[in-house]
């Protein structure tokens, strides 16, 4: 065998890696590399979390503010949607008095349909709401309120989410259409519309049709309107001095009633008495 020039403690030359990792040769050790890519893997986990954390953050501020924003568009949506109602098609009232006994009560509420008049006629028998004519409501003294109790009362009321209190406004039948001939000639007698008797089924029990004798034409453009509880209603017949001669312009009716809705046990379908008035001609 060919001899060696090798000496004999000499030791195989190690093959050198292709690649290190840093710090592996000029002097670093396996264990610095090893804490320092823990330190990094460290520093990018903390980055990260600290990024999710900061996406979590605008994902709640994000749905807070969506929850807000749509909060505030249903709030407005709805305002104007009970503002559109109550301007055009229904309104709400109390009625406070016993003039309407029994088809109405103390303290009932009830809707009105806006669109009579309007796109529907006004019928002989409908009950409407009107405001005064003039003169025919007592001022009543209000009690005081404060000025944000009066400021919450008055906006409820002007979008329609409370009743319209009675102030200027009346509820009474309505007897006589425009050139109608209505006439009574006193205790004991029925009420005449263009010389028909009307058997009034609706009158309160124990009220006579009327104690107080009268025969009047109705102007044009008005209503000749009667109370249901006829000796404790102060209706045209007791206004017939004042403008008008005690009949109501058209153009005050705020609508017809069409049922009452509180208190529940007094929920009813106000519905038009048609078959005491069928027989009764139009005006001549």
């Amino acid at each position: 065998m060919p001899s060696s020039d090798r000496p004999a403690d000499a030791q195989p030359t190690a093959a050198r890696p292709l690649w290190t990792p840093t710090g592996a040769h000029g002097g670093g050790s396996g264990q610095d590399w090893a804490s320092r890519s823990r330190e990094e893997r460290a520093e990018t986990g903390g980055d990260a979390a600290a990024h999710r954390d900061r996406d979590a953050v605008r994902r709640r501020s994000g749905t807070a503010w969506s929850w807000v924003r749509e909060t505030a568009i249903i709030l407005v949506s709805a305002l104007v949607l009970s503002l559109v109602v109550k301007t055009f098609l229904v309104q709400a009232f109390f009625i406070p008095s016993q003039s309407m006994r029994e088809t109405l009560v103390e303290n009932d509420r009830i809707l009105v349909s806006k669109l009579t008049p309007g796109p529907f006629d006004l019928q002989r028998g409908d009950v409407v709401v009107f405001k005064d004519p003039g003169g025919w409501l007592t001022p009543e003294i209000q009690q005081p309120r404060g000025p944000v109790a009066q400021a919450v009362n008055d906006g409820l009321t002007f979008i329609g989410l409370l009743p319209q209190d009675a102030g200027e406004h009346l509820v009474k039948r309505v007897i006589g259409l425009p050139g109608d001939r209505v006439a009574c000639a006193g205790p004991g007698e029925p009420v005449t519309v263009n010389g028909v008797a009307i058997d009034e089924s609706y009158v309160a029990p124990g009220s006579q049709p009327s104690e107080k004798e009268f025969e009047v034409v109705v102007p044009p453009n008005s209503l000749w309107v009667m109370g249901d509880n006829r000796q404790h209603s102060a209706d045209s017949r007791y206004n017939q001095g004042r403008a008008g001669g005690g009949s109501v312009p058209v153009a005050n009716v705020v609508g017809v009633a069409f049922v009452t809705v509180w208190p529940v046990d007094r929920f009813t379908m106000l519905r038009n008495p048609s078959a005491t008035f069928a027989d009764v001609p139009d005006a001549g």
